[in-house]
């Protein structure tokens, strides 16, 4: 496997980008100004405060996270060409191992973020990550049964298990 030549795939490259265009350009910039004013008015936490980051930085872990990656692997599914009962597979097999380690990573991209950039660049600001996500999770796409990606699983079903017994 040494031998093996890094060949770059033109048109996954064309597709995770157009994921970024269609997807994350846009909704990312209404989330982010929509994100500050609620955290801002209807929480009336004071700009750049511990406690207004803090907030940003969970709610946008607990609802923009996960969507990104739902929204993420189910769109290179059908880019892809493949079926829904196969795009679900996939999701289950994928979403929970880039979700932990997605998770340990994007809260410190988000505070400096939220603490040091203004709202009107925080979606370029991110946009400079997105791209090292997007190859990223296109890496851990093409792990498929991966034993680390079963190792994980593991720790969430056996953790269900438990609870329903």
């Amino acid at each position: 496997e040494k031998d093996k030549e890094l060949k770059v795939n033109w048109k996954r490259v064309a597709t995770t980008s157009l994921f970024g265009f269609g997807f994350v350009g846009p909704v990312g910039h209404y989330w982010y100004e929509v994100l500050d004013r609620c955290i801002r008015f209807r929480l009336r936490l004071r700009p750049y405060s511990f406690r207004f980051v803090a907030t940003k930085v969970a709610v946008d872990g607990f609802i923009f996270g996960p969507l990104d990656l739902l929204v993420f692997f189910t769109y290179m599914g059908f880019s892809a060409g493949k079926s829904v009962p196969q795009i679900k597979e996939d999701v289950k097999r994928d979403f929970v191992p880039a979700l932990i380690l997605e998770g340990g990573l994007w809260p410190i991209v988000q505070v400096a973020n939220f603490r040091y950039i203004p709202v009107r660049y925080q979606l370029l600001y991110v946009n400079m990550f997105c791209l090292l996500d997007s190859c990223f999770l296109s890496w851990i796409e093409q792990q498929e049964d991966a034993p680390w990606k079963q190792w994980l699983n593991s720790l969430i079903h056996s953790k269900e298990k438990k609870d329903e017994g």
